[in-house]
């Protein structure tokens, strides 16, 4: 029988060394950078401008006893015409609160000189815009998906025109109102949504190293909380964290399966997907992807060490993931005498995929003050067979993450068109080439 992926986490006691005093300890954490790690918020220097209205959102009902809260920001292409076009585009993967007016600035910037950003185009074509945010990004994606249906519902209810939606998101926001138009479907209530758009949604997962996650929870037990009191390993335990991340550890010394079973909310997200119909049916499913379709991955060597840290009391060393394979090395960590080293067994060399990036390496490297290359810095976040929702077992991930990726007429996806980047670029990326394919589809 084959073996599942999991992880292993080898614990020794060095020999021949007095236990650390309290002032070694000061001295060796001093050093760790506080706050949450691997939140990168896609967000830009806000420019100023004001949505013509701001709906306060609750959830349509609540899930698992929560009542999710968020909001949105409306612009209209025409205010004295009011709510004629609406296109709802929801924020992503964070901790905390949505950055709307980042959020808009970020889709908005100039990619192409002379060439107005995103959102302007669309406003300029006739089209609202009404971007979604959250009160709290990182929680149960069920319970901001019926932030989403509230939304939804109103636009419908304000709107001074019979023009169907286009329904959307970046990342997870992708997610939440794929997961919103199909529970309406499900109820058999009528989202009258035309277009259905994703941007580098992770749907069949995302991947944040597994030595990366260990190292969050190990570090957080000796550095304080950020200025929110949120600690390192707040949005990896998170709800959200759990339900998209394909491996996934509750703390640094898990041993045990990564994927199916490791979290009982991701294992009850995929079924409840399942119960709703998986993707919505009505509308148009369209997709984007960061990541590039003809198979070639980032130059990052499989199994070798990403950045290797050591202090006088303390060590940290993170390797690239390796392909599969029994026992595979990811690397270790120490402080005071405990050591831990952590392999892993069958699990895909997911670092180098081809797809959208995040700088994860880089951000812990920077959180414990260590030398990294630059090109070390970023792995895969959104491997591209994800983002375009090739249809494999979201657990078992029985996929080729190097082979080409399929055209759209292959019949292979869940979404009825897609385009890939140009390159493996950063996640959430406002990519000329993805801007032109979805302006292209969504105006009239």
């Amino acid at each position: 029988m084959a073996q599942k992926p999991r992880v292993d986490v080898a614990l020794t006691l060095l020999e021949g060394q007095a236990e650390p005093s309290r002032a070694e300890l000061a001295e060796a954490t001093a050093q760790l950078t506080p706050g949450i790690w691997f939140t990168a918020a896609l967000t830009a220097p806000a420019d100023g401008r004001q949505p013509d209205v701001v709906w306060d959102l609750t959830g349509a009902s609540p899930y698992e006893g929560q009542v999710a809260k968020g909001r949105a920001a409306v612009y209209y292409a025409n205010p004295k015409f009011g709510l004629s076009r609406p296109f709802i585009f929801s924020d992503g993967f964070s901790y905390g609160p949505s950055d709307l007016p980042g959020l808009f600035a970020h889709f908005n910037q100039e990619y192409e000189e002379g060439k107005p950003g995103f959102l302007d185009q669309l406003l300029r074509r006739g089209i609202d815009v009404i971007l979604l945010g959250f009160e709290e990004r990182h929680t149960h994606i069920q319970a901001n998906a019926e932030v989403a249906i509230s939304a939804i519902l109103r636009a419908i209810e304000e709107r001074k025109s019979d023009t169907p939606l286009t329904v959307g998101g970046v990342s997870m926001g992708g997610i939440v109102t794929r997961y919103a138009l199909a529970k309406l479907e499900s109820q058999q209530v009528d989202h009258q949504t035309a277009t259905y758009l994703s941007y580098d949604s992770p749907h069949n997962g995302a991947w944040i190293p597994l030595i990366l996650q260990q190292m969050a929870y190990f570090f957080e037990d000796f550095t304080p909380a950020g200025p929110d009191g949120a600690k390192q390993a707040d949005l990896i335990r998170s709800p959200a964290a759990q339900q998209l991340l394909w491996a996934w550890v509750e703390n640094s010394k898990y041993k045990g399966p990564v994927a199916a079973r490791s979290s009982e909310l991701r294992d009850d997200f995929l079924r409840d997907f399942q119960s709703i119909g998986n993707f919505p049916q009505r509308p148009l499913k369209l997709g984007v992807a960061n990541g590039r379709g003809d198979g070639v991955g980032l130059p990052l060597p499989t199994g070798e060490v990403a950045f290797d840290w050591q202090a006088l009391i303390a060590s940290a060393t993170a390797r690239f993931q390796p392909d599969k394979g029994e026992k595979q090395k990811i690397g270790g960590m120490h402080l005071g005498l405990e050591v831990r080293r952590s392999t892993t067994t069958e699990v895909p060399a997911l670092d180098n995929a081809p797809g959208g990036t995040m700088g994860t390496f880089g951000l812990v490297a920077d959180a414990l003050k260590a030398k990294i290359a630059d090109d070390y810095r970023s792995g895969a976040f959104v491997p591209a067979v994800s983002a375009v929702a090739l249809d494999y077992d979201p657990a078992k991930w029985d996929v080729d993450l190097k082979a080409p990726v399929p055209t759209p007429d292959s019949g292979k996806s869940h979404l009825d068109d897609y385009a890939l980047d140009t390159d493996n670029n950063e996640h959430g990326h406002i990519s000329g080439a993805l801007i032109d394919w979805i302006v292209e589809r969504i105006t009239p």
